[in-house]
């Protein structure tokens, strides 16, 4: 079993890298073209492209988490989180290219209309929730064969990394566009090829059901109800610091293009949620859903064919390595951006030789961390919670004009704070700071003994609402036109 699994993983993850490389040596790449391939792509490729990014890995574990431990309900609320961070970049990648055409990165334009401080503010957070993403992708796979196959952890993880890496660091941007082209291909097909077989494996619908508690499929369960809003906020509060997903806002050919395909791509993720999501209640009504992360894998290894695992297996690595090849070009362009900011008379080739030797620290470090195995949920949603508080203030400084960086740094700061004042600690019995201060019960009183992430997500989101509204009557007008014209140039000289 562990040597079939093996090929598997080394065939598909061999398959991507030659596809990847083989465009990028048919092109020369510039550093634009590492980083962003401005206006380029047209309608299709732009929907294909934001299909594949968006869906690593994850969508194997945590939708069937949730289906597990919430329902229905919490599955909606899901999707439509998913959905909605897609959505909203049809808004604010619109906004952005009309006041900032030249940009590249999030962080340029905070830079530009804020000054330092928030700029520093949200580079750590953007930086911050995308190496959690990209270990947790490398995790995922890593964690999924070794269940499935037996594979030892960092082998599989070294085998993505290796395969990913080859291809995103020689060929950038553009290699990540042509190869998450194809792979936003074959996901749609192989998924619902899974969700089919495995429903006819089990029989009808309505035999599913009955054996499903009728708490998982209670559309007004307030436990359901919270857990969705709770992942709406989350996601789409952090995807909005995924460098990736601004890439794509410069990336297609025109502002029309780029609305539509964010758009479409949002509508082909809800129905992609929902059935990852009801691999969770297919477990449940059969049994075998005891460990709920896990339980898609379960489900497949206990009751389904041997094909059908096959098939997810090739999907979980085709998922894995369209998210960590956008993550780590995304993450690259960052710093990218910011040398050509300090160097600007930087020669091409020195450029392209620091984004190359960047992919791969970036991915090495990530591969470090992943072969441990450790469970990076908790991370993850300190990560949101952070990006929550920080997403007002960066959208609203898009559109308001009395509006300055202080306001701005110091909203999100306090969100940050007040949030965590009723984050959960990592048991989810308890509240973060209470836990951390038990040892000192003078200060351990002030803060309350339980937590919730509703209400630290939300709280979050709304200090800095109020504060940002508040400030607006004691700030000077911002002309908008000021940074029109900013952007850092990557032409440099050959």
């Amino acid at each position: 079993m562990m040597q079939e699994g093996l090929i598997l993983i080394i065939v598909t993850a061999l398959i991507s890298a030659a596809i990847g490389l083989w465009y990028s040596r048919r092109r020369k790449i510039t550093v634009e073209g590492f980083i962003t391939a401005r206006s380029s792509l047209p309608l299709g490729i732009s929907i294909l492209n934001l299909v594949a990014t968006g869906m690593g890995a994850w969508i194997l574990f945590s939708p069937a988490e949730t289906g597990v431990v919430a329902g229905v309900t919490a599955l909606i609320g899901y999707s439509l989180g998913s959905s909605g961070a897609l959505f909203a970049f049809i808004f604010v990648g619109s906004r952005l290219r009309k006041i900032m055409p030249n940009g590249h990165t999030l962080t340029e334009f905070i830079l530009a209309r804020f000054g330092n401080p928030m700029y520093l503010i949200i580079l750590g957070v953007m930086f911050f929730y995308m190496a959690l993403f990209l270990t947790a992708e490398l995790t995922a796979i890593a964690l999924a064969s070794q269940m499935v196959f037996g594979i030892p952890l960092w082998i599989t993880s070294l085998i993505v990394t290796i395969a990913t890496v080859a291809y995103t660091a020689h060929g950038g941007f553009r290699a990540t566009v042509f190869t998450d082209m194809l792979q936003g291909i074959l996901i749609l097909p192989l998924l619902a090829s899974a969700f089919i077989g495995s429903h006819i494996f089990l029989g009808s619908a309505s035999t599913i059901i009955n054996s499903l508690p009728s708490s998982l499929l209670n559309l007004t369960s307030r436990a359901g109800i919270e857990y969705g809003i709770t992942l709406i906020l989350a996601i789409v509060g952090a995807e909005l610091f995924n460098q990736a997903n601004w890439q794509r806002v410069y990336a297609p050919k025109n502002v029309s293009i780029m609305r539509k395909a964010f758009f479409i791509a949002g509508l082909i993720i809800i129905p992609v949620i929902l059935m990852a999501g009801t691999f969770g209640l297919f477990a449940v009504a059969t049994g075998v859903a005891e460990v709920p992360s896990v339980a898609l894998f379960t489900f497949l290894l206990e009751i389904t064919p041997r094909w059908i695992i096959t098939i997810v297996m090739v999907l979980a690595v085709i998922l894995v390595m369209s998210t960590i090849s956008a993550l780590l070009n995304g993450m690259v362009s960052l710093f990218t951006v910011d040398l050509v900011r300090i160097r600007p008379n930087m020669t091409q080739r020195k450029l392209l030789s620091i984004g190359k030797v960047l992919t791969i620290i970036i991915a090495l470090l990530a591969f470090l961390i992943a072969k441990q195995g450790y469970s990076v949920l908790y991370l993850f949603l300190i990560a949101d919670l952070v990006c929550v508080a920080a997403a007002f203030p960066t959208v609203f400084g898009m559109f308001a004009k009395r509006y300055s960086g202080i306001a701005a740094s110091t909203s999100a700061i306090v969100g940050i704070i007040a949030g965590s004042y009723f984050f959960p600690d990592s048991t989810f019995a308890g509240n973060f700071w209470h836990s951390a201060f038990f040892i000192y019960p003078q200060f351990s009183s002030v803060f309350p003994a339980w937590g919730n992430l509703l209400v630290s997500f939300a709280v979050a989101l709304l200090v800095p609402v109020a504060l940002s509204l508040l400030s607006m009557a004691f700030t000077k007008s911002f002309d908008f036109r000021k940074i029109g014209r900013k952007g850092v140039k990557l032409s440099a000289k050959d």
